[in-house]
């Protein structure tokens, strides 16, 4: 069944406005300059707070300090923490008697391995019984304790056999050990006692024992002694 259309009677209600009615509105007054300032910071002021925000964490990452690599403590370092010119170093036993005294014009220690390397070095060691020993050598390294002391470049050694017979050592390298009163060297050594000379390719003295052995190619200039304590123990003469 069909309804029936009511349409509404142009008298009925507002007429809708024509183009030229629009067109003669009143324009909107001006607004103060305050109120356009607030709309404008009303408007824009949350992209602000993002620029300055964003500004903020650039300066800090760009000023902050990088951190610096974990260091390995287990590395040998290279240079020594303290040095020492024209010094004099001494050793006591627990009785308070000298046991060793080193001099040299340069002192380096080094503290990752407790040695210390002298250059000019003289060294003056005095064993248990009393016997003392001289060295020097352009260069020396020293252990901690000074129990051990390796004697480089013209190396020298000068002491007493078991007798009290005077015994010289020569060459490139000496490496004395002092708490067992041993001398070695795996460079060519000179040594002489008593008048008689030894040349060989490497040596191992004990002065506990009074042997000496030598190694390598060996030259010798021998002495009748009834005397003689430092003899060869190995090698050829």
């Amino acid at each position: 069944m069909a309804l029936p259309l009511h349409l509404p009677d142009l008298n009925e209600g507002t007429l809708p406005l024509s183009p030229m009615a629009l067109r003669e509105l009143p324009p909107r007054p001006p607004q103060p300059w305050h109120q356009r300032l607030r709309e404008l910071l009303v408007t824009y002021l949350p992209l602000v707070l993002m620029l300055l925000l964003a500004l903020g964490t650039w300066w800090l990452v760009r000023n902050t300090p990088s951190a610096e690599p974990p260091q390995d403590s287990s590395l040998p370092r290279e240079e020594p923490d303290y040095t020492m010119d024209n010094f004099v170093v001494e050793r006591f036993d627990k009785d308070g008697r000298l046991k060793l005294r080193m001099q040299g014009d340069r002192l380096r220690h080094f503290a990752d391995t407790e040695f210390i390397e002298v250059d000019n070095a003289r060294v003056r060691a005095v064993a248990a019984g009393g016997r003392i020993t001289l060295a020097q050598a352009r260069r020396a390294l020293a252990n901690g304790d000074g129990s051990e002391v390796q004697l480089i470049g013209d190396a020298r050694v000068d002491s007493s056999g078991p007798r009290g017979e005077p015994i010289q050592f020569r060459g490139e390298f000496l490496h004395a050990f002092l708490n067992t009163e041993r001398l070695r060297s795996h460079l060519p050594v000179w040594v002489q006692s008593q008048g008689s000379e030894f040349r060989a390719a490497g040596m191992d003295y004990d002065h506990l024992s009074g042997q000496l052995k030598l190694d390598g190619k060996i030259s010798a200039t021998l002495l009748p002694s009834s005397t003689r304590s430092a003899a060869p123990a190995g090698g050829r003469k």
